[in-house]
């Protein structure tokens, strides 16, 4: 569902992300680690269309990223939940619907059943001016699956969040995983990836230097002890072959 092949973001000078390769099947979920600077954050924008890459492939649902096809297919979290300032949280999710094509009876439907899942009864029908980051983070969350995406891309799904909203988070996206959603998340979260996914990238520069499950990444690093140690050691290189572990 989601495919990147040999892709590469420049911004002036500087290579963001150089010769990307990874896939996310329907039913997988990817999380791309990586320390600040590492072109996470750019592979997640060119997934959602917002850049377009200088070389190779990105495809969602086998349509180029930002195509009109791949944006029906896809959900879209950023690292910023931003929000209309003026409109209630209801009123931006039924905004939301109706760019998607859907019918006021699927818009009420889903907003009632996203209020539910993530508790925003208390807040919803209040301007989104008032609201603090973790209930934009929640409203954001609701917005980007009100369609019933196929894909999920998530940009930092849990900074600023309370204990209760992490595990709300971590819930749904595994629980979403478990129903067939492609889903590829960009964290600093080493527990996090650990827990909901089941592949993870580790990003470098630009460059993906190690890939596999928790166990491979760990074995990638030299038999590291730990997803930290790991990830410590493995983003110290600058250059070299990725190092894909799946066994």
């Amino acid at each position: 569902m989601i495919e990147l092949e040999g892709m590469v973001k420049r911004y002036g000078r500087r290579t963001a992300v150089d010769g990307l390769t990874l896939r996310v099947p329907a039913g997988s979920c990817y999380a791309l680690l990586g320390p600040n600077g590492a072109g996470k954050t750019t592979t997640v924008k060119v997934l959602s269309g917002l850049v377009k890459p200088d070389q190779g492939l990105a495809r969602v649902g086998g349509h180029p990223a930002g195509s009109e096809a791949a944006r029906g297919l896809l959900g879209y979290v950023p690292d910023q939940p931003y929000l209309y300032e003026r409109l209630s949280g209801r009123e931006f999710l039924a905004f939301v619907g109706r760019m998607y094509g859907m019918d006021a009876a699927a818009i009420a439907r889903e907003v009632s059943a996203m209020s539910e899942r993530f508790e925003l009864g208390a807040f919803l029908d209040e301007l989104a001016e008032g609201y603090s980051h973790g209930m934009r983070q929640r409203v954001v969350f609701a917005a980007a699956l009100l369609h019933r995406p196929k894909v999920l891309v998530v940009d930092e799904p849990l900074v600023g969040l309370d204990p209760r909203s992490i595990r709300l988070v971590k819930d749904l996206l595994k629980e979403r995983r478990r129903e067939g959603v492609a889903i590829l998340i960009s964290t600093h979260v080493l527990d996090a990836a650990e827990e909901v996914s089941d592949v993870i990238g580790v990003m470098c520069q630009g460059r993906l230097v190690a890939e596999g499950d928790a166990g491979g990444i760990r074995r990638a690093a030299g038999a590291a002890a730990t997803l930290e140690e790991a990830f410590l050691s493995l983003t110290s290189l600058t250059s070299g072959p990725v190092r894909r572990q799946t066994d």
